[in-house]
């Protein structure tokens, strides 16, 4: 898989990062967090139905936590959706006691798997219509809301939607550029008006965000020095 490359910016220290245009605001802050990090390979999946499974389980958990279930179903040869049907649910709630909140994402599973079998379980059939409506489709299912639709759309479907989640809300929000972007909706119009609008560039980006929420804009002890942002943010 090819990996965007930062554009070159320079010329702009981070006194004069507000001062930018929007979509050089972006580019900026994309650039740092790759010369730090490289490419992420995100999602970690063998295939896009694990793409899946694994949006609906690391809700409000660790990715560890998240593999140890995957690995689970992969041993017991439940990793599709004819067997996430049939399986019990009691059973499945087993297999991903890991990712927490166990009973009630197996039946989240459950509910995505029933509605994917009215598209023959082709996830071909259910990506082909548009973002828009595939959005509507997937936000309908129960369990599923817009962090976790579009988690699916942009790393299981290929298609282009910037995934918002708290990373992004907190590292927005220190750079001083969220204030009228506070809810999901309005943060994500804010990238994609001012990104092009490419799979692999929102793919990086959103990995960026979550590998630097991890390890250094932590949510209640940031390591500000040493940050590759920490010229142009305002801290906590």
């Amino acid at each position: 898989m090819l990996f965007p490359k930062p554009n070159t910016l320079i010329g702009f220290p981070g006194s004069i990062l507000h001062n930018m245009p929007a979509s050089a605001q972006l580019n900026y802050i994309y650039q740092r967090l790759f010369d730090r990090y490289g490419p992420q390979h995100w999602w970690p999946a063998d295939e896009p139905f694990e793409v899946i499974v694994g949006a609906i389980l690391t809700q409000s958990t660790a990715w560890v936590n998240v593999e140890k279930a995957i690995l689970n179903l992969k041993e017991a040869g439940a990793l599709d959706a004819a067997s996430l049907r049939q399986i019990p649910v009691n059973e499945l709630a087993g297999l991903i006691r890991s990712s927490g909140y166990y009973n009630v994402k197996a039946r989240k599973l459950k509910a995505f798997v029933e509605r994917l079998g009215n598209y023959g379980d082709s996830l071909g059939k259910m990506f082909a219509p548009d973002i828009p409506q595939l959005r509507s489709e997937l936000l309908s299912i129960y369990g599923i809301g817009q962090e976790t639709a579009d988690s699916i759309i942009l790393y299981a479907a290929g298609k282009p939607i910037f995934v918002i989640d708290a990373y992004t809300h907190r590292i927005m929000a220190r750079l001083g550029l969220n204030s009228d972007y506070g809810n999901y909706a309005a943060l994500q119009a804010f990238f994609m008006k001012n990104l092009s609008s490419d799979v692999k560039l929102f793919n990086e980006y959103h990995a960026l965000f979550v590998r630097h929420g991890k390890e250094a804009c932590r949510k209640s002890s940031p390591l500000c020095s040493g940050c590759c942002l920490s010229g142009i943010c305002g801290g906590s």
